[in-house]
């Protein structure tokens, strides 16, 4: 039987990857000048990574998806590893160690924790069909793996990814059924140690009193938050033009990671941001629309963790960029710059391609 592949979710993957790529060296070529001496520096990287990512894609894509629900385990265990080594071992950027060093490579263990651990959960989820409602049997189980992830996520330090962790699980396991009411006392449970962690903690606390009066301190803590709005506001409804961007001449720092958007915005106006929006809600269609049409309870389940992470994470984005949340350093998928990201998102929409297919090999 011939292959039924989605080229819709293909084609709107690969339109981001390189709308991304596109972009990226737009934001990022004179800072690559000058602090690599090559314009390129920094698009040849996510060039290599993309590169890593479509193979993972195709791999995803050819290999049932059920074979992932028997390496559940494994890969969680080796994620684990994986942080733990991190905290032992990581480089470390800017006071956080985040990153493993591996020849010319460096990967970001808490970004695969986000697709093991879903994964994970979609395994019990299906193990558990007819016990959803289960204290016992389907929330502390997941609960119990999902805190030991966190907190070593946690740890690094990383707070933004530690709660993209547990959102996607939260909503992945509302969404599955599991009742309401154990999710929102989880919820609640952990509302104090977040006001601990972002309270007890100088430059946590900084951010949030930036984020309530960014203007306040717009040369200092702020200063990120507001040449992001500028740089939005600039654009105005078509854009100032394709690489003719002001504020990534050193005005917005790191443009070319997290804040990405603002420059898009800067560069293509009102209608270029708001097309990529459309071009992401019509990817999270196309994904949400395959899981739920899923037969098998785990490909259900996979499929909407999937949705849930890769939704999470592009809304907190731009909610950073448009002022609406603190600043945190989260990547937009398929997007800005980030190898370990732009690797695990293709492998996701690989695995939904394969969703798609019926997962046939």
């Amino acid at each position: 039987m011939a292959r039924r592949t989605d080229f819709v979710l293909l084609g709107l993957t690969l339109l981001l990857v390189v709308l991304g790529l596109a972009m990226l060296y737009s934001t990022s070529a004179v800072l690559a000048q000058m602090r690599h001496q090559d314009s390129l520096y920094f698009l040849k990287r996510q060039l290599l990574w993309a590169g890593f990512g479509l193979l993972g894609l195709w791999g995803m894509r050819s290999i049932p998806y059920s074979t992932q629900r028997r390496l559940a385990r494994p890969a969680l265990l080796c994620t684990l590893v994986a942080l733990i080594l991190v905290l032992l071992l990581g480089k470390e950027v800017g006071g956080a160690r985040r990153w493993l060093t591996i020849g010319p490579l460096s990967i970001q263990p808490s970004e695969f924790a986000k697709y093991t651990l879903l994964v994970y959960v979609a395994r019990n989820l299906a193990l558990n069909q007819e016990r959803l409602t289960s204290f016992v049997h389907t929330y502390l189980p997941n609960m119990g793996v999902l805190a030991i992830v966190t907190v070593l996520v946690f740890k690094e330090p990383d707070l933004g990814t530690a709660v993209v962790l547990v959102a996607t699980a939260v909503l992945q396991l509302l969404i599955a059924g599991v009742p309401w009411r154990y999710l929102a006392c989880t919820v609640l449970a952990g509302l104090p140690g977040l006001y601990w962690a972002v309270t007890h903690v100088r430059f946590r606390m900084g951010r949030l009193m930036v984020f309530l009066n960014p203007w306040g301190d717009r040369q200092g803590g702020g200063y990120q938050a507001v040449q992001a709005l500028l740089a939005l506001g600039q654009g105005g409804l078509l854009g100032i033009g394709l690489g003719k961007s002001q504020q990534k001449l050193f005005y917005l720092p790191e443009a070319h990671t997290d804040f990405i958007f603002a420059v898009i915005g800067e560069e293509l106006g009102l209608v270029g941001a708001a097309g990529l929006i459309v071009l992401f809600v019509l990817l999270l269609w196309r994904i949400l629309r395959i899981a739920v049409s899923c037969t098998e309870p785990f490909g259900i389940y996979l499929g909407l963790g999937i949705f849930s992470l890769l939704s999470l994470q592009i809304v907190m984005n731009l909610c950073v960029v448009i002022g609406l949340v603190p600043t945190k350093g989260l990547p937009l998928p398929l997007v800005s710059l980030g190898g370990s990201n732009l690797l695990v998102s293709l492998m996701a929409i690989g695995t939904m391609l394969n969703i798609a297919e019926g997962g046939k090999s």
